[in-house]
């Protein structure tokens, strides 16, 4: 019997690396990992009727908010939410300028 050997497989690491290669991966993880560090961004409370929910061109980041009341109430801390989300943007290596609150993109889960 001809015994076969296994050695073309690619490993986990070059597999990753070649993920992180293709840019809409790397947009989606950063999402991700973005979403992961809205509740130590916004607080308890805001974090149960908001979430991040995209990006715009420009550096905006799109937050769904459960209704124009949280909308408001987010726009007012605007400043304070986008200094909060500096160490964080930082270490991704991606930057947000910009907040816009919309109660239009809201999903119940």
């Amino acid at each position: 019997m001809e015994k076969v050997l296994y050695t073309n497989f690619t490993t986990t690491e070059e597999l990753v690396d070649e993920l992180l290669k293709q840019k809409e991966f790397k947009k989606a993880m950063t999402r991700t990992n973005l979403s992961k560090f809205w509740k130590d961004i916004a607080g308890e409370k805001f974090a149960k009727k908001s979430k991040p929910w995209g990006m715009l061109g420009g550096n905006t980041m799109i937050i769904a908010c459960e209704n124009a009341i949280v909308a408001q109430e987010l726009l007012l801390h605007k400043a304070q939410l986008l200094e909060k989300f500096k160490p964080y943007t930082k270490s991704l290596k991606i930057k947000v300028d910009d907040l816009k609150f919309d109660a239009k993109k809201w999903i119940n889960e």
